[in-house]
C-alpha cells in the first residue's frame, strides 16, 4: 500500500468496483479498500437486474448468472395475480446474479486495470485538512496506516459511516429505511424464469415480497417492510416466515441475510472538499423498488470520470465536483429516483381494497411495453380521479 494515490475508495461493492474501473483504466492512481475478508460476501441484495442495464457496464457471464428471467408476476393482496410477458417488457427483462462472484469479477476487472485492492481493510478516520478531505486513516492486518488522495470516493453503503465522519449527515429516517430479511431456499417449487412480488398491509406493510428464482429449485424469497411498520411479533423476519410456512413449508432455507435499505430522497448533496458519494452511500436506491445495482454502478463510473476530470485540472473542491451531483440529478436514473419516490409515497398510503382495485385495472391495460413511467401514464388514463391523488407528479406525466 502506497501513502499516496489519485484516488482512495472506500468500500468494494459494485460502485467502488466499478469507480475503481473506471479511473485506473483512466490511468489514475487507485487504491480500493473493503473492511471485509472477502468480496461479494455477505450479500445484501435480492441481486436482480435488467439486461439493458447491466450491458451499460459489463458483458454477462455464465458464471456469475443465476437465471434468466423472462417475465413478472404481481400477486395482489386478494391473490390475483398480473402476469407481465418478456414480450412487453422488452430487454428491460433481467438476469438474477450470483452477486458473490459477480461483485468478485468487477473488483478483479478493476485489478486488472491497475487498482490497487486491500480487503480486510478498515477506513477508520478521514484525513481532513481546513475541512477539506486529503485521504483516510486506514487499519489492515493490525497495522494503521495513513493514506492520502486528492479525492476519496465513499462507496460504503447505507448511512455511510466514512461521509458521516467527514461531516455529512447520512442518517435516514426510520419511516424511509425498508427492513428486510431475505432467504437463499432450495427444494421448492417456482417457476424458474419469473419473478414474483406480492403485496398487501398483510404480507409486507408499505413494502413488498419477493421470489427471485436462482435455479430450477432454488430462489432468493426475500421481504422488505417499512422501518416504522416494524416490531416486537411484527417484524419482517416475522412476515417471511409466516409466508414460508405458507407456500413453501417443504423447503430448505440455505442462508439467511438481514439488512436495511434506504426508500428516501437521495442526499441533498453528495459531494464535498475532496469527497464524492456514490451508491447506496449516496441514497440512490430506487424509492419504489428498493433495487440499487444498476444505480450504484452508474454513479460509481460517473463519479471517477468525474474526479479524473477534477484532479487533471487541479480543482478537487466541492464547487468543482459538483459536476457529478448535477449530472446524476439530471440523467434518467435521478429523473426515475425523483418520480417514483412521489409513486412510492402514494403507494405506501393505498389500503389493501384499493391495491387491489390498481392492479386489476392494470392487468386490463393494452400495454406495449412495461416500465413505471408508462404504466402511471396507462392508470392515469384509466382512472382519472388518480390525477388529484398524484398531484403535481401526476400532471408532470401528462
Amino acid at each position: 500500500m502506497k501513502s499516496k494515490y489519485d484516488i482512495l475508495i472506500v468500500g468494494g461493492g459494485p460502485a467502488g468496483a466499478i469507480a475503481a474501473r473506471t479511473a485506473a483504466q483512466k490511468g489514475l492512481s487507485v487504491c480500493l479498500v473493503e473492511k471485509r475478508p472477502a468480496i461479494g460476501a455477505p450479500v445484501r441484495c435480492a441481486e436482480g437486474i435488467g439486461k439493458e442495464a447491466l450491458a451499460e457496464f459489463i458483458a454477462p457471464d455464465p458464471r456469475w448468472i443465476s437465471a434468466d428471467m423472462t417475465g413478472a408476476v404481481v400477486v395482489a393482496p386478494d391473490g390475483f395475480e398480473m402476469t407481465l410477458e418478456s414480450s412487453m417488457a422488452g430487454g428491460k427483462v433481467g438476469y438474477i446474479l450470483d452477486r458473490k462472484v459477480f461483485d468478485r469479477d468487477l473488483v478483479w476487472q478493476a485489478a486488472e486495470a491497475g487498482a490497487d485492492v486491500f480487503v480486510k481493510t478498515r477506513a477508520s478516520a478521514p484525513l481532513m485538512s481546513d475541512g477539506r478531505v486529503k485521504g483516510a486513516q486506514l487499519e489492515y492486518c493490525g497495522n494503521v496506516q495513513k493514506v492520502n488522495a486528492e479525492v476519496v470516493i465513499a462507496a460504503d453503503g447505507v448511512e455511510s459511516k466514512f461521509a458521516k465522519w467527514a461531516g455529512i449527515d447520512t442518517t435516514v429516517p426510520v419511516r424511509e429505511i425498508m427492513s428486510s430479511v431475505q432467504y437463499v431456499m432450495a427444494d421448492i417449487d417456482i417457476n424458474p424464469h419469473a419473478t414474483i412480488f406480492y403485496i398487501g398491509n398483510e404480507v409486507a406493510p408499505e413494502g413488498y415480497l419477493w421470489v427471485f428464482p436462482k435455479g430450477k429449485r432454488a430462489a432468493n424469497v426475500g421481504i422488505g417492510i417499512s422501518g416504522k411498520k416494524s416490531g416486537k411479533g411484527h417484524r419482517a423476519k416475522d412476515y417471511l416466515d409466516k409466508f414460508v410456512k405458507q407456500k413453501f413449508p417443504h423447503g430448505k432455507i440455505i442462508e439467511c441475510i438481514v439488512g436495511g435499505v434506504s426508500v428516501c430522497r437521495p442526499l441533498d448533496c453528495t459531494v464535498a472538499d475532496g469527497l464524492m458519494l456514490a451508491g447506496d452511500a449516496a441514497r440512490v436506491v430506487d424509492p419504489l423498488t428498493g433495487g440499487g445495482l444498476y444505480n450504484a454502478m452508474f454513479t460509481g463510473k460517473l463519479a471517477a470520470e468525474t474526479a479524473a476530470a477534477c484532479i487533471a485540472k487541479g480543482d478537487t473542491s466541492k464547487k468543482a465536483l459538483m459536476a457529478y451531483d448535477k449530472a446524476w440529478r439530471a440523467s434518467p436514473m435521478g429523473k426515475t429516483i425523483e418520480r417514483n419516490y412521489h409513486i412510492k409515497e402514494y403507494m405506501i398510503k393505498q389500503s389493501d381494497e384499493k391495491m387491489n382495485a390498481i392492479i386489476h385495472s392494470v392487468s386490463k391495460l393494452d400495454l406495449k411495453e412495461f416500465s413505471t413511467l408508462s404504466l402511471v401514464k396507462e392508470l392515469l388514463k384509466a382512472n382519472p380521479k388518480l390525477l388529484v391523488e398524484l398531484g403535481t407528479l401526476a400532471a408532470s406525466l401528462r
